[in-house]
Formats: structure tokens, sequence, C-alpha cells
């Protein structure tokens, strides 16, 4: 019995055994340590689910409260919002009350002070022809004196002017 190869195959038959048993042996302990890094892997997982499921849960109870104190905010600044919109309403409906007949007076006074000044100077009345064409029978004048029709210029509400910013 010879314990060495005899031949060149039979020598390479040998060498391919030998790294073979080799590779075996190196696949197995990657393998081992493959598995040990899975099963910290594992662990690691296991403990953060244990330690931030809490905290996940907390801060969705958090953001709901959040949300429920934003929606009653919510309601206050409509609720705010309403009560701007109803006193500028009331600011209108004050000012057209107020302007309405302060106008039809202030026209009356100086359609009468025009027609009387007329009348003086050329003698014939022909301011208190036209005159007599501007004021109706009610006793109210249509000549608005210069002044804009509707509410007073520039009185209540928010609109045609710009905020600063």
């Amino acid at each position: 019995m010879t314990l060495i190869a005899s031949t060149a195959g039979d020598a390479a038959y040998w060498g391919l055994a030998i790294f073979l048993v080799a590779i075996g042996i190196a696949s197995a302990f990657m393998l081992f340590r493959l598995g040990q890094a899975f099963e910290r892997l594992s662990s690691f997982i296991k403990g953060t689910e244990r330690d931030l499921l809490p905290v996940i849960v907390k801060t969705g109870a958090t953001v709901d409260r959040v949300n429920y104190q934003l929606d009653k905010a919510d309601t206050v600044t409509d609720s705010a919002v309403s009560m701007a919109d109803s006193a500028d309403t009331a600011v209108r409906a004050v000012s057209t009350v107020i302007a309405t007949p302060v106008e039809k007076i202030s026209g009356l006074a100086a359609g009468v002070t025009g027609s009387g000044h007329a009348g003086l100077r050329s003698g014939e009345g022909s301011g208190s022809d036209s005159m007599s064409r501007t004021v109706s029978r009610s006793g109210s004048s249509s000549w608005s004196g210069g002044m804009p029709a509707g509410p007073v210029a520039g009185a209540g509400g928010r609109r045609g002017r710009r905020r600063p910013r």
C-alpha cells in the first residue's frame, strides 16, 4: 500500500478532495456566522418593536388631541369671521340709513341755494324752473350736489381698501 499518489491524476484527485473539504469547512463557518448575524438582527428588531410601538401609539394620541384643538380653533375663527361680517353688515346698514337723508338734505339745500342765486342774477326765475325739475313732488331732491350716490364714500366696509403689508 502506498500513501503517496503514484500518478499525476491521483495527485490531482487528492488536491481536489482537499480543496472541496476546505470549501465545505469555510462554507459551514460562514453560514454559522451568518446565522449569528441574523439572530442579532432579529433580537434588535424585537427590541425596537417593544420600545418603539408605545412611542408611536403616544404620538398618534398626541396628534389626535392636536387635531381636536385645531378643530376648536377653527370653530372660534369661523365665529370671529361671522361676527366681523355681521358687524360689517350692521355698519353698512347704519351708514346707508344716515347717509341717504343727509345726501338728500344737502342736495336740496344746495339746489335751493343755487336756485335763489340764479334767480336773482337773471331776474327771470330760470333757476327756479330748473329747480322745480330736480325736486320731485315728495320734496326730495334727485340732485346729490356732487356727492356719490349710495353710502358716503369711505364709510364702512372693507371692500376697495388694501391692507398694508
